[in-house]
């Protein structure tokens, strides 16, 4: 793997690339800005560093997924979309995460060398690369009802998107991401509703769920409280397909009533992706451990992460980007200086995004490569 950054006066951008026996180069970028002038004035500094650091990449690799996060999106919006009209390439998701280092907008792009992504349905982009048809969807809502009703009717129009698609969410859906407004609130209705249907299409503690992301994020949308992102590959066995545990530090999530997977490693020709999950400071027994302690919890999170990978054959070293939730604004300086002692060039973002249980202060997703 190789990293490496590239800084301005607006803006720095972290990259992180992989390239394995069979010449397909994985890229993910992300791209900060200065904490300074107007919404826009960040968006088209993002937008020029992004161009520039894709310039350098001399056209092997294009975007197939792109998430911005805004710390004010009911206003900021409609001008990102706008901004976005002739380079929408990809699958784009917008959520409402505050960049905790004070700007107004961050970028992570995920990008594949001779991969050229299509829009098969609104939302939903197909991709071709490592020899699979990777599934994309961005922005999923819903307006009626509570999180319980929109988390269930995201995830019928998604299994329908995916049938016509030859696909459905049990045989091929790897990650989910579930972005809930007023999280204390309305995580519970989520966890009712995704639970329920995934019991209806076979999804259960003996089958297998979906590696998964639930934490607070919004919308523009005030009557849409669950936004959901997701990612499906055609074509993959089962075989393929290992689901992570991390038994001896995490317990099975089902034990305290959700329903999704620790991590997922998933195997092509050359190489295992790693997707982890959503991860915190707990125990295997469903505790918080270190209750209060963000500095405590953040070594703990990061030990439990440790293990999911080491259980999917990789480390650290193997991780391409990251995403630090925190609950207080109050912790962003010590748990950044925290990660920035350990993980110094890795392509990461924080966010102020409370995570579902009020007394996990801090938590983690990544992804990981590594050769077979």
């Amino acid at each position: 793997m190789e990293i490496r950054t590239i800084d301005n006066q607006k803006t720095s951008v972290q990259v992180a690339s992989f390239e394995g026996r069979c010449g397909v180069c994985e890229c993910h970028m992300m791209v900060h800005a200065a904490a300074s002038g107007s919404f826009d004035d960040q968006l088209n500094a993002i937008h020029r560093a992004y161009d520039e650091a894709l310039a350098q990449e001399q056209g092997r690799v294009r975007p197939v997924f792109i998430r911005y996060f805004l710390s004010d999106v009911s206003n900021q919006a409609e001008a990102l979309k706008s901004s976005l009209e002739g380079r929408r390439l990809c699958a784009v998701s917008v959520v409402g995460q505050p960049p905790l280092d004070g700007s107004k907008v961050a970028m992570w792009a995920y990008l594949v060398s001779d991969a050229s992504p299509v829009c098969v349905e609104d939302g939903l982009w197909a991709a071709d690369y490592l020899g699979y048809r990777h599934l994309w969807l961005a922005d999923a809502y819903e307006c009626k009802g509570d999180s319980c009703n929109q988390t269930e009717m995201l995830l019928d129009a998604y299994d329908r998107q995916l049938n016509a698609a030859g696909c459905s969410i049990p045989d091929n859906c790897l990650r989910t991401w579930f972005y809930v407004q007023d999280v204390d609130s309305n995580y519970a209705g989520v966890v009712r509703g995704r639970k329920d249907r995934f019991m209806q299409i076979g999804l259960t503690e003996e089958t297998h769920y979906i590696a998964s992301t639930g934490i607070a994020g919004s919308n523009e949308l005030p009557d849409s409280v669950v936004t959901m992102d997701a990612y499906a590959v055609a074509g993959l066995q089962q075989s393929d397909v290992t689901y992570i545990k991390g038994s001896t530090h995490l317990n099975p999530t089902h034990e305290y009533g959700v329903t999704f997977e620790r991590g997922t490693a998933v195997d092509y020709d050359d190489r295992r992706h790693v997707l982890i999950s959503g991860t915190a400071s707990i125990n295997n027994k469903g505790e918080i451990v270190y209750p209060g302690d963000v500095a405590m919890q953040t070594r703990r999170m990061w030990e439990n992460v440790s293990v999911l990978l080491d259980e999917a054959g990789c480390t650290y070293d193997d991780v391409l980007h990251m995403m630090v939730y925190l609950r207080d604004i109050s912790d962003y300086s010590m748990v950044h200086d925290m990660f920035e002692a350990r993980f110094p060039a890795l392509p990461k973002v924080f966010v102020w995004a409370p995570v579902c249980r009020p007394g996990w202060l801090v938590e983690m997703e990544c992804m990981a490569i590594c050769h077979k």
